[in-house]
C-alpha cells in the first residue's frame, strides 16, 4: 500500500510481473525519464522564449488553461491505460514544458534569476536524494513509507481545499505569504517532494526486479518526472517567498 506516494508509482500499476518477455529495467527507465525530460525541455525553452522575447504576455491565461486541461486529461488516460504510456507519457511532457515555461517566465518577469535558481536547486535535489539512495543514507523502510504517503496525502488535501475556495475570492491564510508560517510551509512541502524521490527509486528498482513489462519503464519515467516537477514548483513558490522578504 505505502510502495510510494507518488499515484502513477503505486504497487497496483505494477503488478504485472511476467506480463511480457520484454521485461523493465533501471537503465531502459533511466534513458525514458532523459528521453522525457528532453521533450519537456523543448517545449520550455520554446514558450520561454515566446514570453520573454516575443513578449507575449496577453496568451498566458489561455495557454496555461488549455495546456492544464489536456495535460490533466493524458494523466488520466495514463493511469487507466499504462500500456499506451510510451505514447502519452512523451506527448506529456511536451505539455507540461509549455505549462512550466509560462509558469516560469512570469515568475522572471516579477523575479529576474529565480527561475536559474530554482533549476539549479532541483537537480542539487535530486542528485542528493538519488546519491543518498544509492548510497543507503535514506532507505524506504516500511515507517518511512507510510509517514511520506500520507503527508502527500495531507499536503494534497490542502491544496484541494485552497483551490475550491479560490472559486469564493479566497483562500487559506498565511501558508501562501512570506511570513515565517508560509515559508515554513514550503520549506515543508519541499521536504516531502525530495523524499517522494527516494520512494519513487525505490519502487522503479523493485519493479525492475519484478520483471515488469517493457511498457512500464515510461510508465515509470512519467511518474519520476511528476515528482520532479512537483519538486521544482515547490522550490520556485519557496525562493518567491523568499525574494519577497528582501
Amino acid at each position: 500500500m505505502f510502495r510510494s506516494s507518488n499515484p502513477m508509482l503505486q504497487t497496483k500499476n505494477y503488478n504485472m510481473a511476467g506480463a511480457s518477455s520484454d521485461n523493465m529495467t533501471i537503465t531502459g527507465t533511466v534513458n525514458k525519464t532523459l528521453i522525457l525530460f528532453a521533450l519537456l525541455l523543448c517545449t520550455f525553452i520554446y514558450t520561454w522564449n515566446q514570453i520573454m522575447t516575443e513578449g507575449l504576455v496577453g496568451n498566458v491565461m489561455p495557454m496555461i488553461i488549455g495546456s492544464a486541461i489536456f495535460g490533466f486529461v493524458l494523466y488520466l488516460v495514463t493511469i487507466f491505460k499504462k500500456n499506451w504510456a510510451p505514447i502519452t507519457a512523451p506527448v506529456y511532457a511536451l505539455v507540461e514544458g509549455v505549462i512550466l515555461g509560462t509558469i516560469s517566465s512570469m515568475y522572471e518577469l516579477r523575479m529576474p534569476g529565480i527561475v536559474f535558481n530554482a533549476v539549479t536547486l532541483t537537480f542539487a535535489v535530486f542528485a542528493v536524494m538519488l546519491l543518498s539512495y544509492r548510497w543507503g543514507f535514506l532507505k524506504a523502510t516500511p515507517m518511512f513509507k507510510k509517514c511520506v504517503f500520507f503527508g502527500t496525502a495531507a499536503i494534497g488535501i490542502v491544496y484541494l481545499v485552497g483551490f475550491i475556495m479560490s472559486f469564493f475570492g479566497t483562500s487559506i491564510p498565511m501558508i501562501h505569504s512570506a511570513g515565517p508560517i508560509g515559508i515554513g510551509f514550503s520549506l515543508f512541502v519541499v521536504g516531502l517532494a525530495a523524499l517522494n524521490l527516494i520512494m519513487d527509486f525505490d519502487f522503479i528498482e523493485q519493479s525492475a526486479r519484478m520483471r515488469s513489462p517493457k511498457y512500464m519503464e515510461w510508465f515509470s519515467a512519467f511518474g519520476l518526472l511528476i515528482t520532479l516537477i512537483w519538486l521544482y514548483l515547490e522550490i520556485l513558490r519557496l525562493l518567491s517567498k523568499l525574494n519577497k522578504r528582501r
